[in-house]
């Protein structure tokens, strides 16, 4: 996976050939088909890994429960959704620009998938609301949205060579998001953006 996920991200799924994913791995390309039927099944693969590693995140932030304050657990999902995706670009690549390559049922599949993301990161928001530490009158989807537009296209554009470690972005990507999410509602009960 982690090989077609680079071929992917590189050379992007439509000009990608499963020949290229097998020579990435330096094996001929019908060893690759004991595995799969078709290049898409290597995409929608990635799709599940991706999935794998988000979903458990996500089921970590849940577990946390409402002891922890709102923006906490926001900063907390955030950092970790930034440290997974520093970790994985050629996949968040490919994850983020080949899903209209899926047939109809997994790209269906898929976007039932993100939905858990999309309203955590919402319900979170409105609770923060409700709390008096955020700005009420955000659209809390709206809102959502954002944070999590924040969190998907650094892969456009960080390189882990660049002057800022995967740990500095997170922090910042978080505190980014509990800023934008606070808005005018003042410093809160929060308090600062906490690690993961």
């Amino acid at each position: 996976m982690a090989a077609a996920a680079r071929v992917f991200a590189e050379r992007g799924y439509s000009d990608a050939t499963v020949q290229d994913v097998a020579d990435e791995l330096g094996i001929l390309k019908g060893s690759l088909y004991h595995y799969i039927r078709t290049k898409e099944d290597l995409l929608f693969r990635l799709y599940e890994d991706v999935h794998g590693g988000v979903d458990a995140i996500l089921e970590r932030a849940v577990a946390a429960g409402d002891a922890t304050p709102p923006l906490d657990r926001l900063a907390a999902y955030v950092t970790q959704i930034v440290e997974y995706s520093t970790a994985n670009l050629p996949h968040l690549t490919a994850y983020h620009h080949e899903l209209d390559r899926l047939g109809d049922a997994r790209r269906a599949l898929v976007r039932a998938w993100q939905r858990p993301h999309v309203d955590f990161v919402c319900e979170l928001i409105a609770d923060a609301q409700r709390r008096g530490d955020a700005d009420p009158s955000g659209d809390p989807r709206v809102l959502a949205n954002m944070v999590l537009a924040a969190t998907i296209w650094m892969h456009r554009w960080y390189r882990p060579s660049g002057r800022i470690t995967p740990a500095q972005l997170a922090q910042q990507c978080a505190a980014y998001a509990r800023l934008g999410v606070r808005g005018t509602a003042g410093p809160g009960r929060s308090g600062p953006a906490v690690a993961a």
